[in-house]
């Protein structure tokens, strides 16, 4: 067999859908969702049938529509991006709507005429691309109008994160949801997950004889976990207030990378069964206490220089509070305390207005047990690291340590690379459309589960409680913007 060939997993061929976008005037649908959308239809991902209904309280009509989205969704997308946009914008519809009872019978009845019978379209797909504070509202109203029924094709809903504010909000919006769809119908979104580096992370760790035997405290030393951004709050400073960085990206992106990173094999590569070892790792996770090693470190970016101009401070951002105590940047400090990783620290990192955006998970293995070089070199000999790299790379990189060309000792470090670009020369998958398509074919394999959501913020609470203690400013360290962080 050549060593180059794909064998391709057979998938389950797409059914007709009606894809229910709330929100949909608004920066997600227009942004994300639309252009996922759109490269699905020009791959010929979609299901030959189907149709995208845009709600939300603004009146326009269905031409109006598709050239809001054509002239929103277009900014910095290439000829090659856009391309099938005249024949894709046929399949998208409006209808104004306003979230109470009376809007929702009006939308059931409009999915009740566009099927020709007096059920709603058969299969159902609803994007709440809406503020998390009306999730509860569209659950109970969809389950009311009778679209969370299932008797006549499948109904299913893809919430957005966050996923609740904490552990109670969180159990309360499940709570909300289950009223009326069932758990297999409910598609929590995190788009991190559909990255093809996250994906090929199981297929790395279970796939290769040569890593799965030293994936553990005996060969690892520390695992770190980073997700800088070089932007601010931006426009988002009313949420960013409430959420913080530890809301913002501890509870959904990080975590979701820490469970990939230290899971156990599961005995099948389905969703069930993927879930059920994620959950084992939070559960896992010591609880945050100072006195058992656990640490977090916060800070907030103060005005600094980015790309050579000069940016505001967090406190000079509108929307901002002048003496706000919302971290900006954390390091949070755990352990996984099971047999795999007993002892082993996990460095959760993530800030806005680092230098440079990117996103990794850095294996730091340890030092060789002994130097035969150490007359000759010295302790110095760097300990070999595994770096896994979504942004700005998509790519593997494993550092050694070789001989430099040399009549005299002198050892170098050096890099096997695996950058996804130079081995797959077509554009990179979009994630959010790989998270959609997941949605119409109702697998949950990339998706959170119930019990992970409600796992992952009983162990963040006590972290919260931590930087609420910032109101003294005792804990928040502030750090220039464009530096590395406090």
């Amino acid at each position: 067999m050549d060593q180059h060939a794909c064998e391709i997993l057979p998938r389950a061929e797409l059914e007709p859908c009606t894809i229910i976008i709330f929100g949909g005037s608004g920066d997600l649908t227009s942004r994300k969702l639309i252009p996922a959308l759109l490269t699905l239809f020009n791959s010929g991902q979609l299901p030959e049938h189907f149709s995208i209904i845009g709600c939300s309280r603004t009146r326009m009509t269905d031409r109006q529509y598709r050239e809001h989205l054509q002239r929103s969704g277009s900014a910095g997308r290439s000829a090659e991006e856009l391309q099938g946009w005249q024949a894709f914008s046929r399949h998208l519809h409006y209808f104004p709507l306003e979230y109470n009872p009376a809007g929702f019978a009006r939308l059931a009845a409009h999915l009740r005429r566009q099927s020709g019978s007096r059920q709603p379209s058969a299969n159902l797909l609803f994007e709440l691309a809406v503020p998390p504070r009306l999730y509860p509202l569209i659950g109970e109203l969809l389950g009311q109008a009778g679209l969370a029924d299932q008797t006549r094709g499948w109904s299913r809903l893809v919430v957005e994160k966050p996923f609740g504010h904490d552990l109670a909000t969180a159990r309360s919006l499940n709570t909300t949801l289950h009223q009326f769809f069932q758990e297999e119908q409910l598609f929590r979104i995190d788009h991190y997950l559909a990255k093809e580096t996250i994906q090929n992370l199981l297929i790395f760790r279970f796939a290769n004889a040569i890593f799965e035997p030293i994936w553990n405290r005996r060969y690892i030393d520390s695992v770190q976990i980073m997700a800088a951004e070089q932007l601010g709050v931006g426009t988002r400073a009313g949420f960013y207030e409430q959420a913080g960085v530890i809301r913002d990206m501890f509870q959904n992106h990080l975590m979701q990378l820490l469970v990939l990173t230290a899971m156990e094999p599961p005995y099948c590569l389905e969703a069930e069964a993927v879930h059920d070892e994620k959950i084992k790792v939070i559960r896992s996770l010591r609880t945050f206490s100072a006195e058992r090693g656990s640490a977090i470190r916060l800070g907030q970016y103060s005005p600094g220089i980015i790309a050579g101009s000069r940016v505001p401070g967090y406190r000079e951002e509108a929307g901002v509070a002048p003496h706000s105590t919302t971290p900006t940047y954390a390091r949070l400090t755990t352990y996984v305390d099971n047999w795999r990783w007993q002892g082993v620290p996990f460095f959760l990192v993530s800030g806005k207005r680092l230098p440079r955006k990117q996103t990794r998970i850095t294996i730091q293995f340890k030092a060789v047990p002994h130097s035969l070089f150490s007359d000759s070199l010295g302790d110095g000999i760097r300990a070999n690291t595994l770096t896994i790299e979504t942004y700005p790379e998509e790519a593997i990189r494993l550092s050694f340590q070789t001989k430099n060309p040399s009549p005299q000792l002198c050892l170098r470090t050096m890099e096997m690379d695996f950058a996804y670009h130079e081995h797959y020369p077509g554009p990179a998958p979009d994630a959010y459309g790989r998270v959609l398509l997941d949605c119409m074919l109702g697998d949950q394999l990339l998706f959170w589960r119930q019990d992970g959501i409600e796992a992952s913020w009983a162990f963040l609470e006590p972290v919260l409680e931590a930087c609420a203690d910032c109101g003294g400013l005792q804990q928040l360290h502030f750090y220039p913007a464009g530096s590395e962080g406090p």
